[in-house]
C-alpha cells in the first residue's frame, strides 16, 4: 500500500511528548462529519441565547458518535476543512476519553488548546479553532466514510499517529501492514542499538 493512507502533514499533533511518547495514537476509527451551517442566527440575549445554544448542541450539532466509543477508539472528525470552528474542546474531549477514546484526529480545528495540552489527550488537527459549534456547523453523518487530509477513513479502519503525522490503514489490510511494520521497526531498533553502543549513548525505550 505505498503512500495509501498518508494523511496531509498539515494535520499534525497539538502537542508532543518526547520522553514517553504519550502523544502517539493507535486505535480504531469512529467517524463523524460536520459541515458548515446555512441556518440563520437569531438576535438573542441572556436566557434566550442560552436556550438557543443548548438546543443547537442537542439537536443540530450533537455528538452522536459517542455511543460507538469503546476502549481503543479514535475519534475521527471530518470538519470540512473548517479550522476556525472548535468542534473539539477541553470539556467534551475528556468525556470522549472517559468512554475509551485514545485520541482525536480532525481535519478541522480545536479550541481550548492550552487546557487540552495540560490534560494530555492526543489531538491531531489542522489549526486552533476559536468558535463554538452553535451557529457555525451541524452534524451531517456518523459512522460513515469520511475524508481526512485527502485520505478516506471508514469506521473500523486503523489509525496510527505520531510526531510524523497520521496514517489510516484499511481494516482489511491491517494485519498484513502491522506484520510488515513490525519487521521494519525491529530491524531499525537493532541497527540503532549498535550505534547507541558505539556512541556510548544510554539505552532508551526507542531501542528496546
Amino acid at each position: 500500500l505505498p503512500n495509501t493512507g498518508l494523511v496531509d502533514p498539515a494535520i499534525r499533533p497539538l502537542w508532543r511528548d518526547t520522553d514517553d511518547f504519550t502523544h502517539v495514537i493507535r486505535g480504531i476509527a469512529v467517524t463523524v462529519r460536520y459541515v458548515p451551517t446555512n441556518r440563520p442566527i437569531p438576535r438573542l440575549s441572556g436566557a434566550e441565547f442560552e436556550k438557543w445554544e443548548r438546543q443547537w448542541y442537542q439537536q443540530i450539532s450533537p455528538e452522536p458518535f459517542v455511543q460507538y466509543l469503546r476502549p481503543g477508539s479514535v475519534v475521527v472528525i471530518d470538519g470540512h476543512e473548517d479550522g476556525d470552528t472548535g468542534t473539539i474542546g477541553s470539556n467534551n474531549i475528556l468525556g470522549w476519553k472517559l468512554r475509551g477514546a485514545v485520541g482525536v484526529v480532525t481535519s478541522g480545528g480545536a479550541r481550548d488548546t492550552d487546557e487540552i495540552i495540560k490534560q494530555k489527550v492526543p489531538v491531531y488537527y489542522r489549526q486552533p479553532g476559536r468558535g463554538i459549534r452553535p451557529g457555525r456547523n451541524e452534524v451531517e453523518s456518523v459512522q460513515r466514510p469520511v475524508t481526512i487530509g485527502g485520505v478516506l477513513v471508514r469506521p473500523g479502519d486503523v489509525i496510527v499517529a505520531d510526531g510524523d503525522g497520521v496514517v489510516c490503514v484499511p481494516r482489511e489490510h491491517a494485519e498484513a501492514v502491522a506484520s510488515a511494520a513490525r519487521k521494519i521497526l525491529e530491524s531499525d531498533k537493532a541497527g540503532r542499538r549498535k550505534l547507541y553502543e558505539k556512541l556510548g549513548l544510554p539505552p532508551d525505550k526507542t531501542i528496546k
